[in-house]
């Protein structure tokens, strides 16, 4: 159990439910863009959005982009402290401040007390590939250097009496990100924000975040997560979803179970399922969609789904919820699926 955090409203830790978040990858300055960017993975499912803010021209978007923003907004700062002090000025719900490169006392302690003033969160972000000199000298390069840092920044801010705090460590080594957060979940109790950062494209990106976050979740480590990839933003927040997803931790839209197909399908199983999740990728409503590819497996997790197909030969069977509807042609199957998961979808909730 870590203490809570409050960014914009949403609630980070303290049992709350872990919140997903993504950061937008448009130019900050381009407020258009961005806010475009911040509409789309909205309707994907993030909760906290974070901006990068290079410049005094992102800076000055800040105004623009915040009130007008659906998500709240957390600015991402580097190197200048007065970057953090013109995103306090736009109301930022958070700020992203990395010991790393950021490291006057003084004026992190003005940022701090700034941004409790307009009650904006701070997330204390390490990333071992920006460690502090003076950190990486005494402690190397690994977990411990990396707690130290986060610690020695959770102090200066405590000594303002901040406390509206989350850190995170992260490094692109899946090994190294898991022990430091355990390290540091053993010396704070601030909510923690994970991630597997640089951690690549959408085939090597998603196995390491899936691996990485997966172990710390199923561990009970982690408030916030945020998915980092070479893609786009909205790609990072799906996965996102299925990790939690997978762990029994949240759930939103549907579920796909799907066999991996083999000598005995004898119908287009990777058309039908990917035109079944493009027919329903609007969905919210947590629903358990079997697509399976022949009678060995497929009938049985047919019937244990919400709504389910098991092909052969031609066409399917359609169950829902264990019941048998019946049998039709594979050109029809898609059609027939979609209006039965948004009948469920239209449901009355108890």
């Amino acid at each position: 159990m870590t203490r809570q955090a409050s960014v914009g409203g949403v609630i980070i830790g303290a049992g709350a439910p872990v919140v997903v978040q993504t950061m937008t990858n448009a130019d900050t300055r381009d407020v258009k863009a961005t806010l475009a960017q911040i509409e789309s993975v909205a309707a994907k499912g993030a909760e906290i959005i974070r901006v990068a803010v290079p410049d005094e021209a992102a800076g000055r978007a800040l105004f623009e982009l915040v009130p007008q923003s659906t998500l709240p907004v957390v600015a991402d700062i580097h190197f200048d402290w007065r970057l953090a002090m013109l995103a306090v000025e736009a109301k930022v719900a958070g700020l992203r401040l990395n010991p790393g490169n950021l490291k006057d006392p003084d004026k992190i302690r003005q940022v701090a007390e700034a941004a409790g003033r307009i009650g904006a969160a701070i997330r204390v972000g390490v990333n071992a590939g920006s460690l502090d000199p003076q950190m990486a000298k005494l402690y190397g390069h690994g977990p411990e250097a990396m707690v130290r840092s986060a610690l020695k920044e959770l102090s200066l801010l405590e000594s303002v009496g901040f406390n509206n705090l989350v850190v995170s460590l992260k490094a692109s080594d899946v090994r190294q990100t898991v022990a430091a957060v355990r390290l540091l979940a053993q010396s704070s109790d601030y909510p923690l924000h994970l991630g597997i950062t640089e951690a690549g494209d959408l085939e090597s990106g998603v196995v390491k975040s899936s691996v990485g976050l997966g172990i710390l979740l199923h561990e009970g480590l982690g408030d916030t997560i945020r998915v980092s990839l070479t893609g786009p933003p909205e790609a990072e927040v799906d996965c996102a979803w299925e990790i939690l997803r997978s762990l029994g931790l949240r759930t939103r839209g549907p579920e796909y179970i799907s066999c991996p197909t083999c000598g005995r399908c004898e119908i287009d199983l990777v058309a039908l399922l990917r035109e079944i999740k493009n027919r329903l990728r609007d969905l919210k409503t947590p629903l358990k969609i079997a697509v399976m590819g022949c009678v060995v497996n497929g009938p049985g997790e047919a019937r244990q789904a919400d709504l389910g197909v098991a092909g052969g030969r031609g066409s399917g069977i359609l169950f829902t919820r264990g019941r048998l509807v019946g049998q039709y042609p594979f050109d029809s199957l898609v059609e027939v699926l979609e209006f039965e998961a948004r009948q469920m979808a239209a449901e009355p909730k108890n």
